[in-house]
């Protein structure tokens, strides 16, 4: 770790410990907002601070410590805390199994992930058995005569959080320190970096330029998508034969492509396509060690990327990647556009803030960083990155120990599917194109779709989150869309307009859309799609003509929708019988569960960390299963066709439903175990899916199946099931009996 003496990180830890040993004066326990660019070195900035803080004391006070992070940020920064910390060790980095006497020691610095602790009904948070939670924790290293200084890094990610506030008070911290380069918590104790200082210091580069030195002239009739990685790539070739001119052939300047996370139906694999683009035209792959991939389900290449000299040239990646993460040879950013509207990321355009060793270079194109895009004008933006919990980070597979045992498993005939698009749309679109005479609306004079793509702009990092415009564009170039492009756009265009119609916007009712306007065309202006498909294209998506052809599919759905009303649910038997999935993939709202677990048939096991009153219940008859002696494995079943295991109920109104048990158990004698725990009110409105569960059973068991099961109730450290038909439930458990495999 490269520790430089900076001044502005100097003058930051002398107001952080003046104003930390003011508020301490003060019987409130007051917050303070430490803001500082991306690249500043905040975490080592608060190291040092708390280094200082405890070391210099001329008072009796003593302290501890709990660092709280979003997402895997605090495993990052506990391992940033103990290299810094190495030598004198004056102040302790523990995890929280770590804690000696359930408290945290003077000078111990604790730390934990915000996500596993943001609910206020978090089994770590309440009470429980063992007396292992936050509260007695708290308490008992209060009882000791500490105060306790709460630092949240990343603080604007706990901003939305609905318990934030009561889980500060929780830890009843004298003082919290809000980390954070674009903070969302007000306080009168501001202290900030400015972005000018650590630019001066050599820390980040000294700006962003957004396609620089593009031309028009340049495009030579390929996509957008090729000519923009083109010219990325041409700009690292450039930086790196600029550090061989100085001697620095040491470092390799790194490329990132941002993919998009794709979160509707899409037409295309945009990882596969930007591979394949980057392999035939421009030799790059992870095969010759120039590529690297850094993404949930697919890690190549990644050993060492960080250091200067390693050999990997363009990293592709998605936003899981922002948060944290830290390799200062990157230099280049792409974004690729989409069908929607993008946004640049402060933390993902921070990536590439860094210079490779903390010093400028004097050569301008060395001291910035670059972001090249295709994104139209009207669509760039830039702002802070928020939490999510969309992408995928950790996996979870099945032990190779595991046999298949063939369960037939239901799904539910959704509405959407019953709402898809039939043939007869094509006449309904045609009625409503001439009632409002669509052809003589229409201009067909239209050559091209273009893009306006800004040039030689600035993004200024400085300026995000204040009045004024952080993305500064002097120029821009027309880039016409080719036929694949303009083909993708076409059918998204499709897709929204199915979307915000409240019809399941899936390929074939894209395509139904597609061979109604084709129909049109082809009936009303005679021009057959086979000759005229990218005229065709090219006049529908003119800014023009658009939305006279959203006009008429919008009416075309109303009366479509009133004609097909929505049907009942129905039942259907999967086509294949299930398994236990080979993998699952779990996001960032999850972390990793008790590692004692043995009988888990998937390993690691992960735990959602948003736990409702009945996790307890759950975690309670996950250890009776782990522990049994009759049992071979278990798995923790979800919800969703195809993965999970699901069973066919009606529910109060006669409608068909499934019900995704909780638990699936294989006993030692080859049995069958389908569980779900309920408690409370969940087991008194247990009772249609109580009956379903027991239907299945009998009817699988007269066809030669081997289950058993019911719902679980816990009562007096038992485990209760019911396994007749009706369901019967009250507080006594009456006709209940305590589960005997």
């Amino acid at each position: 770790m490269i520790i430089k003496d900076l001044k502005y990180k100097q003058t930051a830890i002398k107001k952080l410990i003046e104003k930390t040993n003011e508020l301490l004066e003060y019987d409130s326990n007051d917050n303070i907002v430490f803001k500082a660019p991306t690249g500043s070195g905040k975490t080592i900035i608060i190291a040092e601070f708390l280094l200082k803080f405890v070391s210099e004391r001329t008072d009796h006070r003593t302290f501890s410590f709990i660092w709280a992070a979003p997402r895997k940020l605090h495993i990052q920064s506990k391992e940033k805390l103990d290299n810094f910390y190495e030598d004198n060790r004056i102040l302790e980095c523990s995890n929280i199994e770590d804690l000696v006497e359930k408290k945290i020691d003077e000078n111990e610095i604790l730390f934990l992930n915000w996500e596993s602790i943001n609910k206020k009904d978090n089994v770590f948070i309440r009470e429980n058995e063992n007396d292992f939670n936050l509260t007695s924790i708290i308490n008992n290293t209060l009882e000791e005569g500490r105060e306790i200084i709460l630092v949240i890094d990343e603080s604007h990610h706990t901003a939305s959080a609905e318990n934030t506030r009561g889980l500060i008070e929780i830890m009843k911290p004298k003082v919290t320190f809000e980390v954070s380069a674009t903070p969302h918590f007000n306080s009168e104790n501001y202290i900030s970096v400015r972005f000018e200082e650590v630019v001066k210091e050599g820390m980040i580069k000294e700006k962003i330029a957004l396609n620089p030195d593009l031309k028009e002239d340049k495009l030579e009739g390929e996509g957008s998508d090729e000519f923009i990685l083109r010219e990325a790539l041409k700009k690292r070739e450039e930086l790196q034969k600029q550090f061989a001119k100085i001697g620095k052939d040491n470092i390799n300047p790194l490329l990132l492509i941002q993919l998009p996370d794709n979160k509707t139906i899409d037409f295309t694999n945009k990882k596969d396509e930007i591979e394949a683009l980057l392999a035939k035209k421009f030799n790059t792959t992870t095969a010759n060690g120039k590529m690297a991939v850094y993404l949930s389900e697919d890690k190549r290449n990644l050993e060492n990327i960080s250091k200067n000299d390693n050999e990997v040239e363009v990293l592709l990646f998605k936003q899981a990647i922002a948060l944290g993460w830290d390799c200062p040879r990157a230099y280049i950013l792409v974004l690729f556009r989409e069908w929607h509207s993008e946004r640049f990321s402060i933390q993902t355009v921070g990536r590439i803030m860094r210079m490779p060793e903390i010093m400028h270079y004097g050569i301008e194109d060395l001291d910035r960083g670059y972001v090249y895009t295709n994104i139209a004008n009207n669509n760039i933006k830039i702002e802070e990155e928020l939490a999510r919990d969309y992408f995928t980070i950790y996996t979870s597979k099945r032990k190779s120990s595991y046999k298949p045992f063939d369960l037939v498993s239901y799904h539910l005939f959704r509405q959407r599917e019953l709402t898809r698009l039939a043939s007869s749309f094509i006449n309904v679109f045609l009625k409503h194109a001439k009632s409002i005479s669509l052809k003589n609306k229409i201009n067909t004079k239209v050559s091209k779709i273009t893009d306006h793509i800004p040039i030689n702009g600035v993004i200024h990092l400085e300026k995000v989150g204040t009045v004024s415009e952080p993305v500064e564009i002097y120029s821009d170039i027309s880039l016409a869309k080719n036929t694949s492009e303009l083909e993708l756009a076409f059918k998204y265009f499709i897709q929204e307009a199915l979307h915000e119609g409240e019809m399941f916007p899936e390929q074939r009712s894209v395509g139904r859309i597609c061979t109604s306007i084709y129909h049109f065309f082809s009936e009303e202006l005679k021009m057959n799609y086979v000759e005229k498909q990218r005229e065709i294209m090219t006049i529908v998506m003119s800014d023009e003509n658009r939305q006279a052809f959203r006009d008429v599919i919008n009416e075309s759905l109303k009366e479509y929708k009133i004609k097909h009303p929505k049907e009942k649910n129905k039942i259907v038997e999967n086509d294949e019988l299930w398994n236990v999935p080979e993998k699952i993939d779990f996001n960032a709202n999850h972390r990793e569960g008790n590692p004692k677990l043995k009988k888990s048939i998937m390993a690691p096991v992960y735990e959602s960390t948003s736990q409702s009153r009945s996790w307890e219940t759950e975690r309670s008859f996950i250890e009776f299963l782990d522990n049994h002696k009759k049992a071979e494995w278990w798995f923790k079943n979800g919800v969703g066709y195809g993965t999970y295991f699901a069973v066919p109920y009606k529910d109060e109104e006669d409608e068909d439903q499934v019900f995704y048990v909780d638990y699936i158990v294989k006993f030692k004698d080859g049995r069958i175990g389908l569980f779900d725990t309920k408690s409370g009110w969940t087991a008194a409105a247990a009772g249609n899916k109580s009956d379903g569960l027991q239907r299945y059973i009998k009817e699988r068991n007269k066809k030669g199946g081997n289950l058993l099961g019911g719902i679980v109730h816990p009562k007096s450290g038992s485990f209760y099931t019911y396994t007749k038909i009706p369901y019967k439930y009250n507080k006594q458990l009456t006709d209940w009996e305590i589960i005997d495999f």
